[in-house]
């Protein structure tokens, strides 16, 4: 299975300009690249425009609603249909990302609905995961590695964490759909913050959520499901996650907005 690196672009950029240019320079930087699959989610204003510029590169969404998947219409001022998504050839969707937890309040019922609807349309769902601080009980440790300075202290209450959102999340879908799920592990602390969490750490996470996937679907799904790392990711400890935390891939945020430091990241990553 190819290496999977999503790049979550946000709320940015501002201009359609901005959005080709970068689209363009990391479609030029990574065409030489046959071993990663690279998929970009921008803004939803930018995706009938990106979607002519592919090539190399896939696009997906930063989100979805949930009701009528089929027709995609109905009453939901602001929302976006999967139908929708579908229509511009969008093969992946962002959903249950910790911003939108906070900020628009989603909960993990929610979020189980966003993902049948994407799955009753054939949608891969990116499906985000994570812990906060405060439920990582984060204390410093002096590793000295590229991977910041943090590490947790007393695991118990992140580990309800994850396990309440990946069994409610995915509760009601069966096997055959699961398939397609994607999960990225994202430790809230560690988005935007500068502080990756420790490579040991995220293999450690990622056999708990295995065993969360096995006790509720199959050990053959368990072994097989992709797990994604998002937190501070940077061309310097890319491959580190892949290598050594045994990651399928990588979601980046705020890196993914600079065309070379993405591109580096890609490229490390095909150097595993």
């Amino acid at each position: 299975m190819k290496p999977l690196i999503v790049a979550n672009w946000k709320m940015n950029p501002q201009k359609l300009t901005e959005a080709k240019k970068l689209f363009d320079s990391i479609k030029k930087r990574i065409r030489r690249i046959k071993n990663i699959k690279v998929v970009i989610c921008p803004p939803f204003v930018f995706l009938p425009i990106l979607k002519s510029r592919m090539h190399n590169l896939k696009i997906g969404a930063q989100d979805c609603f949930w009701e009528n998947p089929a027709t995609g219409e109905g009453a939901y001022t602001g929302e976006v249909s999967p139908q929708m998504l579908r229509n511009l050839d969008v093969k992946y969707v962002i959903i249950g990302h910790s911003e939108r937890r906070r900020y628009k309040k989603e909960t993990n019922e929610m979020i189980n609905k966003k993902i049948k609807a994407a799955l009753s349309l054939g949608l891969k769902p990116i499906f985000c995961i994570g812990e906060t601080g405060q439920d990582h009980n984060l204390t410093t440790t002096s590793s000295g590695s590229p991977f910041g300075q943090w590490a947790p202290k007393n695991r118990g209450q992140g580990l309800k964490v994850l396990n309440s959102q990946i069994s409610k999340g995915l509760r009601g879908i069966k096997e055959k759909e699961a398939k397609k799920i994607i999960i990225a592990y994202e430790p809230i602390w560690a988005i935007g913050t500068g502080k990756p969490c420790d490579v040991n750490t995220v293999l450690s996470q990622s056999l708990i959520i295995r065993g969360v996937i096995k006790k509720m679907f199959s050990p053959a799904l368990s072994g097989r499901i992709p797990i994604l790392y998002g937190g501070s990711v940077t061309s310097e400890n890319a491959a580190e996650f892949i290598i050594k935390a045994k990651m399928s891939g990588l979601l980046v945020g705020g890196a993914s907005l600079k065309a070379r430091e993405f591109s580096q990241i890609v490229k490390a990553v095909d150097r595993t």
